[in-house]
Order: structure tokens, then C-alpha cells, then sequence
């Protein structure tokens, strides 16, 4: 009798706080999680995440394809994609945040760039006692390797787990597609005035590098070089790629048209890239190294 009416009282309990003591009772609190992150730190949470800020549009694709986009409740500014992530609260820009705004979201997680947020700002959050996650993704298997450690943070290892294999496996058919092609000299132009391109250690390279295209200026000191015109014209590049400002009838190729003496005007091979599909290190990243692969071998079959 007495079970039965302890049963009966939990039963017209209301269910957030039947919910609320069964966190408290052995064998039912979610279990602590611990990940390395980028820069090195191991984060560890005594729960999965519920409320997480993301302090890059490349951490807010990230977060979703781990399938943690519903616990994403803060973003910085051009976080874009996908569409969801276009109605979450801002916090201001990956180079200048609004803490003010952050703080006001409660996050349990913040999901740093180490590369590009400013650094006394974000070590202030994590003076203030916010679990920060420090990300730095430079290839496709950091993108894997991210994915996961991101499903085990939020709680949704399954969809994690999928989404990085599914990745590396493509990655793996489009390697061994491409692993004999003939090799192609290419120029990536990131910006006009002033003009850069990218070095060997940057992701849209080892893009490039997997269809058998040749950066000419990988062996550059900096991740994105400021170069001159004079320097493309002495490595003659058979073919001159950029995403430009998102616009296909980009100027920044017409203006090449000056240099008459260029391979890669000679053959027509000045070629477009969505910029959404290759400045960002996500999975996204997949369909841009499909587009850069497509465009070598239009330059191969124009030899």
C-alpha cells in the first residue's frame, strides 16, 4: 500500500519537476562529456550542451551538420546558413562581440574561432566561468573531426557520426578520382584591391591539391598573401580561379583580360566559384572542391 501510494503522489507531481528529480537520481543524470579542442585545452561539460553560442558562421554550419542546431541560440553576424541559423539572435561580429548580448543568452557552451575572434574578449568569457570551445578547422579531416567532437558536446553523436563519415568517405571517392589527373598551375584570387591569393596551408589549397591543381603560391610565409600583379605574370598560371564578392560576373576576371601574355587568358580559363562553398570549412567545403575539380578539367581538355 505504501509503494502504491508513493506512486500515486509522483504521479500528480507536474512533469518539469518529476523531470527535474529524476536529473538528481543515480543512474539517470546525464553523464559528463570531455573533448579536446584546436588549441590544445581539454573542455569538459557535466552535461551535454543545451544553449550554445557560436562565434564564426563556419562554427554555426558546423554545429548544425552535428545535428545540434536547435541547441544553437546565439550566432555573430553572416551566419547564414542554413536558413534557420538566419533567425537565431545576434551577438554582434566574429571580430568584435557584444558580451552584453551573449551573456544575456545563459549559454552552457561558446564555440570560439581561435583564428579570428578577438582573444582578450573570449578570454574574458571564459574568466567569467563559460565553458569555451576553441575550433580552428583546416581540411576536410578536421571538418570529421570537428563534426564529432561537436555531436558529443550537444548530445547527438548518432547524426554526428553519420555526417563525418558520410564526409570522408566522398572525400575519399573524389581523391582517388583525381589521384592521376595531370596536374594544373592555378592562381586563387581571394580579393582584388588589395590583390591575395591563398598559401599551401589553407583549406581551398588542399581543395585545389586533391583535383591535382598546383597553387603557385603555396610556399608563401602567410595563410592569405598580399601579392602584386607582377608576381602572378611571372608564375604564368594555366588557370585563375575566385569566388569574387558572390557575384558569377565577377569584374575581378575581366580585369586579367589586360594580360593577354597569361596561359590562363590565352585559353579562356578564368573561372567563377561560389565563395559560400569554399571560404567556409564545412561540409559545404565538399561541393566547392567538386566545383574547383570541374573547372581544372575544363583547363585540361582546352590544352
Amino acid at each position: 500500500m505504501r509503494k502504491n501510494a508513493r506512486l500515486a503522489s509522483m504521479a500528480a507531481l507536474p512533469l518539469t519537476l518529476i523531470i527535474g528529480l529524476g536529473a538528481c537520481l543515480p543512474g539517470v543524470a546525464r553523464a559528463k562529456v570531455c573533448v579536446g579542442d584546436d588549441a590544445g585545452h581539454e573542455l569538459c561539460l557535466e552535461a551535454p550542451a543545451q544553449r550554445i553560442v557560436a562565434l564564426s558562421p563556419s562554427v554555426t554550419e558546423l554545429l548544425f551538420a552535428a545535428g545540434a542546431g536547435e541547441r544553437v541560440v546565439g550566432v555573430v553576424n553572416f551566419s547564414d546558413f542554413p536558413a534557420a541559423a538566419r533567425s537565431i539572435p545576434q551577438v554582434g561580429g566574429y571580430d568584435r562581440l557584444d558580451l552584453e548580448a551573449l551573456l544575456a543568452l545563459e549559454p552552457d557552451l561558446v564555440v570560439a574561432w581561435q583564428g579570428g575572434n578577438p582573444r582578450e574578449q573570449v578570454e574574458r568569457l571564459s574568466r567569467l566561468g563559460l565553458p569555451v570551445y576553441y575550433s580552428d578547422v583546416e581540411d576536410f579531416a578536421g571538418i570529421a573531426e570537428t563534426l564529432e567532437r561537436f555531436g558529443t558536446l550537444a548530445g547527438t553523436p548518432e547524426v554526428a557520426a553519420s555526417a563525418a563519415a558520410s564526409l570522408r568517405e566522398d572525400v575519399a571517392t573524389l581523391r582517388a578520382r583525381y589521384a592521376g589527373a595531370d596536374p594544373v598551375p592555378v592562381f586563387y584570387q581571394v580579393w582584388e584591391q588589395p590583390l591575395m591569393t591563398i598559401n599551401g596551408e589553407h583549406w581551398i589549397s588542399r581543395s585545389l591539391e586533391l583535383c591535382g591543381g598546383v597553387n603557385l603560391f603555396a610556399d608563401a610565409s602567410t595563410l592569405a598573401p598580399r601579392i602584386g600583379v607582377e608576381s602572378v605574370l611571372a608564375r604564368d598560371p594555366e588557370a585563375i580561379i575566385t569566388g569574387g564578392m558572390g557575384d558569377p560576373n565577377s569584374t575581378w576576371l575581366e580585369a586579367w583580360g589586360d594580360f593577354p601574355q597569361l596561359t590562363a587568358v590565352q585559353r579562356d580559363n578564368l573561372f567563377f566559384v561560389d565563395p559560400d562553398l569554399v571560404q567556409r570549412a564545412t561540409p559545404r567545403l565538399l561541393d566547392g572542391t567538386r566545383a574547383l575539380c570541374d573547372r581544372l578539367e575544363v583547363a585540361r581538355g582546352r590544352r
